[in-house]
């Protein structure tokens, strides 16, 4: 993920509440307020591949090679984006605990490359394979925050989410393809831990807070139920996402 347009947002902001009078609506006093934000999401798989991942896929009932032998099982970063809501609970001056219901919309992209000169006729000697996911995501996290220094505080978070895929299952129906059109698929749900660093930039009558979030799912969330040759190669697949986000309150 490009990392310098959410940095130069975050210095603009920061001179921007810097300048302003003490202001926020009183919203920090409140023992539950609520909010929404909008999110920028990078995604990419992080891989863990079988002891024999290199060997060529072979039809299990007739025991012929599909596939060429594999060069590279790799993971893609790809872009998304979420709309969500914001439940924070008050404990102290200094820490909060909130629920974020989000709405992700993201693609996760897998790359397959094959040896060649061919050892069998495939038509193509790479394969990118795309996971088009569409996913409610239920994070809830402790918000420890600084003490406010005029319009500013900085705060970091520690959580975890649960997440589940609501995509069509039309989407990943491939009953009727061949070995080589077969699909990647993904468990429907998993969890995740998380970490973030934010700043609250307080305004006249509202709080927005641009922050940073570090994400990685804690389980397996690679669906093997029907070996094919994009499954076969991984041992194991967990989700890795940046997340920019930006929350009014």
């Amino acid at each position: 993920m490009n990392i310098k347009l959410p940095l130069l947002v975050l210095l603009l902001f920061i001179g921007a509440g810097a300048s302003a009078q003490n202001w926020g609506g009183g919203v920090d006093d409140e023992r539950v307020h609520f909010g929404f934000t909008f999110q920028y999401i990078s995604s990419n798989y992080i891989v863990q591949k079988n002891p024999d991942w290199r060997a060529p896929f072979r039809d299990p009932d007739a025991n012929l090679p599909i596939t060429d032998t594999l060069s590279a099982v790799y993971g893609k970063s790809s872009p998304g984006f979420g709309i969500g809501f914001v439940v924070n609970g008050r404990i102290s001056d200094h820490l909060d605990v909130r629920l974020t219901p989000t709405l992700v919309f993201s693609d996760r992209l897998m790359e397959y490359e094959y040896l060649q000169p061919s050892r069998v006729r495939m038509p193509f000697s790479s394969v990118e394979q795309k996971v088009s996911a569409t996913v409610v995501e239920f994070p809830l996290g402790i918000k420890i925050k600084s003490n406010r220094r005029n319009n500013f505080r900085a705060y970091m978070l520690y959580g975890a989410k649960y997440s589940m895929d609501i995509a069509s299952k039309k989407k990943t129906d491939d009953s009727g393809q061949d070995f080589l059109y077969k699909l990647l698929k993904n468990k429907k749900s998993y969890l995740s831990y998380e970490a973030a660093f934010g700043m609250d930039l307080y305004f006249e009558y509202f709080k927005m807070s641009p922050e940073i979030k570090l994400s990685y799912s804690l389980n397996n969330i690679l669906n093997n139920d029907q070996p094919n040759p994009y499954n076969i190669p991984i041992d194991r697949l967990k989700l890795r996402h940046v997340t920019f986000s930006l929350f009014f309150e």
